[in-house]
Formats: structure tokens, sequence, C-alpha cells
């Protein structure tokens, strides 16, 4: 059996045209059926589950084994807690269940820097499942998740177009919007958003993002490793064409992904919304990666703010936000992989954005007729965006390759 799965053919999602041939003619009769207001819930458990088992066979077959543990271990996790919270609210039980979820991610986070190579746990996907499945504990700690049962958060766990790019989504949210069965108008419009979407993720990472990405970025990588010294013109451009590599790749996937959802009635939410117009990196997290700022801003700095005003762990309001955010960006950086480019990332973007908050402060106490208009504007988003993208060549991890090249 293992041998037939492993001699299948692979199909990485978004990963070539004709894979979007294969997937809307499969999810054509869904869109019929929505046009009609019907939702053929098994017809769409059918043909995700084949996506998936496409995406996760072949050479990836044993990542398939343990994304079907790793979605029991979650389910089973989710569900008793569900039942206990019926009945009680113990604080220690919460932070065990919520250790418990995350617990999958964190070994195969810890794995490569222990010994050396990938965790046989991991998967495509690992990190915004166990996002989904935490963020679902939480809220049903608060009393917002009330109706859950097995299959429908296997559902939402598994839902095929966001399931390995994202965005994240939320249980409550995304349960309330599959419920709601669109009309056939309401169908339409997400469809010609859908259709416009989809076009743009082609030319944002079929086009642009390869071009950036196969052409321009081996270029000035590999004339970057001959410099003698590691500021040179070349590193400008490695730092340039990866950063927007970057956006236009991730960006393009993430388009693909809420288009799908559209098609099959269910308005996932967007991730980027033109990230590069931000005028301060506070802006620039609320216009990146939307639904990852939000989650951490959600459950790590919102909740360590409540918790160190109630226990009164700071005297002073500006040193509480300011160690929220590096703790927020810190643990960030280190959910990218525990490696010094990644860390050192989160721990940059935490200093911007305590920088940020002290120069608003500053300006409004010492700088009030400092003029607003759009030259300034202009320059704080050329010091927005050239920030973003020096840090950018810290996260690729290039610098790590042109210093062990030395």
């Amino acid at each position: 059996m293992i041998n037939w799965i492993a001699s299948l053919p692979n199909f990485s999602a978004y990963g070539t045209p004709m894979y979007f041939c294969y997937l809307i003619l499969a999810i054509l009769p869904l869109g019929i059926g929505l046009y009609f207001s019907k939702r053929f819930i098994w017809y769409e458990a059918l043909i995700s589950f084949i996506f998936i088992f496409l995406m996760f066979d072949g050479d990836s077959w044993q990542q398939g084994i343990s994304l079907i543990a790793y979605v029991i271990w979650e389910t089973c996790l989710v569900m008793y807690y569900h039942h206990y919270r019926q009945s009680a609210n113990s604080a220690g039980i919460f932070y065990l269940f919520t250790a418990l979820s995350i617990i999958p991610l964190v070994i195969v986070k810890l794995t490569p820097a222990m010994v050396g190579h990938n965790s046989l746990l991991g998967f495509l996907g690992i990190s915004y499942l166990t996002f989904r499945a935490t963020g679902t504990i939480i809220e049903t700690r608060d009393g917002m998740v009330k109706d859950i049962s097995a299959w429908k958060f296997i559902r939402f766990m598994l839902f095929m177009p966001t399931l390995t790019s994202g965005p994240i989504d939320r249980y409550r949210r995304f349960s309330k919007d599959y419920q709601k069965v669109p009309s056939r108008d309401a169908y339409l419009a997400l469809v010609n958003k859908g259709i416009f979407y989809l076009f743009l993720g082609f030319l944002y990472k079929f086009v642009i993002g390869y071009f950036f990405g196969q052409y321009f970025l081996p270029h000035f990588e590999k004339t970057a490793l001959l410099q003698p010294h590691m500021i040179s013109w070349s590193m400008v451009g490695v730092m340039y064409t990866y950063g927007l590599y970057l956006f236009f790749d991730f960006a393009g996937y993430s388009l693909f992904a809420v288009a799908i959802s559209y098609f099959m009635g269910v308005k996932s939410p967007m991730n980027f919304k033109q990230p590069f117009k931000s005028k301060n990196i506070k802006e620039f997290w609320n216009r990146w990666h939307i639904s990852l700022s939000f989650w951490f801003r959600d459950y790590i700095f919102m909740r360590f703010v409540f918790l160190a005003t109630k226990k009164r762990w700071f005297k002073n309001r500006n040193a509480l936000s300011s160690t929220a955010y590096m703790l927020n960006m810190t643990l960030m950086g280190f959910w990218h992989g525990i490696t010094w480019y990644y860390i050192l990332y989160g721990i940059v973007h935490g200093l911007a954005l305590v920088t940020n908050d002290w120069w608003l402060r500053y300006k409004r106490k010492h700088l009030p007729n400092l003029p607003h208009n759009k030259l300034t504007t202009g320059v704080a988003i050329f010091i927005t965006f050239n920030f973003v993208m020096v840090t950018f060549l810290i996260f690729s991890g290039f610098l790590n390759t042109y210093l062990l090249s030395k």
C-alpha cells in the first residue's frame, strides 16, 4: 500500500497552471449547487479528500501520515476541552490543552536545530493548522465557540483551499460563513471577486514573482557571493529582489487560496493589503500576512497585556506595551524557525514597533506642528519600505550563506 502511494504523482497546491484546470473542473459542481443555493457537503468532502491526497502522496506520503495523526490529535484535544468547558473553567487545564495543541509544532521547529534534520512529524501546512486548532481552544475558553463537533472541526482544519498556504482562519468565523449558504447574487459577487483574485494571483506568482525569483535573485546572489565585502551593490540587489519575490510569490499563493475559497462559497480572509504603501511599521503589520499578524496580536500581544495589567507587573503603560511588542515579535521570529536570522528578524521588528510608538508619543508632545502632507507621507512610506527590505534580507538567510562562504 505504501509503495503504491509513494509511486503516485504528487500535485503541490497551486504549483502549476494545470493544477488549476483540474481543481476548477472538480469544484464546478459545487459552484452549480451554490448558484442554486445548495451546498453539496459530501461532494465537497470527496473532492477535498482527493486533492489533499494528491498533495501528500508520492514522495510526500510520510507527510500525509503525519497530517492524519496530527488532525486526530488536535481533534481529540479540541473536543475533550470543549466537553470539559461546559462545566468547568480551570486556567491550569486551559494552559495544559493549549500547550498540548502547540507541542507538535514546537517539536517540528526544534528538531532541525537539535538533530540536524526535519522531524518525521512535520508536514506542509502544520503551522497554519496549529494556529487554527490553538485558536479554537482559546475561543472555546472565552465562551465564543459553543456549537462544535468533531466533523465540523475536521472540516474547518482541512478546508482544502487554505490548507498548506493559509490564510489562517478562525473557527467561529469559518463556521458561521460555511453554515450560511450565500444567495445567488451574493455567490455571483464572490465568483466575480474570485476570478479577479485568481488572475491577479497568476500575475503575481507566475509572472512577476517568477522573474524576480528565477532570474534577478539568482544573478544578484551569485555576484554578491563573489564580493569581498558584505555591503555591496550586489547585496543591495539581493535585498530588493528577494523582498519583492517574497511578496509576489506569497501574495500570489494567498490570492489563489482566497479565490478558490470564494468559488466554494466561503469568504476566507485576505492576507495582504498593499503592504508597501505602509507609512510606519505598525501599519505594515496590519497589511502584511494579516491573518498571521492578527493571530499573534489577538492571542499573544493582547492576552499578555491583559494578564500583565491584571497582575500589575508594570507600573508604566509604555513599558508594558514595549515588552509586549518584543515578546510578540520574538515569538514570531522563533515560529519561522530556530535560526539566528529568523530570530533576529523578529527582534528587529519588535524594536521597530517600540521605536514607532516612541516616535508617535514624541511627535505628539514635542512636534505638534509637524506638517502632514503628501511629501511627509511619501518620506514615511519610503523609510518604512526600505526598513522592511533590509529586514527581509536578514530573513532570507542569504547573509548566513555569505558568511559561511568566506
